[in-house]
């Protein structure tokens, strides 16, 4: 199955991976920014979210990730990913170093990772409102949680809109299918990478940032002062520069 997706620009090629709380939509605004700074940029839904439907056999993000650059004819990109997008990105340029150029990764969640507290205790109300037939109360919960104070009403509403549709989609499957895990050594990464945290996320994806820094080969960790989980969202006046500028230092490094 090929995940629904969009492209748009010309020149080096730049690949945007969506949240799990949102879909490829999330991206809007930073498509146009990036094209006007001379990128190919290309964007999916990952399956069940979006225009992509929920898979129907076991499957692997980062495969179909990987299929689709085959398809578009993308021997390598950089790859922006957002929360889960980060990990699914992360996945990918360890089993494909030479396919990817540059990371970009936006408080990206990391396999493995033992959740906190405060992080476990938002499943659990989430699961609670689901059970319960509440998939509005989930759906404001996440739009509560996930956002941070920057984002206006404008942003809350098309990030409610993206994750009403995902429970929609997700919830209507008739089987659900698993992943399959992939064996992930994050040590095979070569790309150079960018890891954002918000200040106003949860401390989890601090502590993710801050570990993969450490851990990949050439790697920084830059914290928001002014975000929370989405800042592609809160404030795309404030991220679309760090994007762009480290984009054109990793693209100016690689042609050396």
């Amino acid at each position: 199955m090929t995940l629904s997706h969009d492209v748009a620009g010309s020149g080096p090629t730049v690949v945007l991976l969506h949240s799990t709380v949102c879909d490829r939509r999330m991206w809007d605004p930073q498509m146009a920014v990036l094209v006007n700074a001379g990128y190919r940029v290309a964007r999916c839904d990952l399956r069940g979210f979006g225009q992509t439907p929920m898979p129907d056999r076991p499957y692997n993000n980062a495969e179909d990730v990987r299929d689709l650059l085959d398809l578009l004819g993308i021997e390598h990109a950089a790859l922006s990913g957002a929360s889960g997008g980060g990990r699914v990105a992360l996945e990918l340029a360890a089993r494909w170093p030479q396919r990817v150029t540059s990371l970009a990764l936006l408080c990206t969640a990391l396999v493995g990772h033992e959740p906190s507290a405060e992080l476990r205790a938002f499943g659990e109300r989430e699961d609670t409102l689901i059970e319960a037939g509440d998939i509005a109360g989930a759906t404001e919960l996440n739009v509560e949680t996930w956002l941070g104070p920057h984002a206006d009403e404008t942003t809350r509403e098309k990030v409610r809109q993206m994750q009403s549709h995902a429970f929609e989609v997700q919830l209507a499957a008739v089987e659900e299918f698993e992943s399959i895990k992939a064996e992930t050594d994050l040590s095979a990464i070569t790309a150079p990478s960018l890891l954002i945290s918000g200040s106003h996320d949860f401390a989890d994806f601090r502590q993710i940032a801050a570990q993969l820094s450490d851990q990949l080969a050439d790697a920084r960790h830059l914290e928001l002062a002014w975000a929370g989980h989405l800042p592609s969202l809160e404030r795309p006046d404030a991220l679309n520069p760090v994007l762009i500028d480290f984009l054109h230092e990793t693209l100016s490094a690689s042609l050396r």
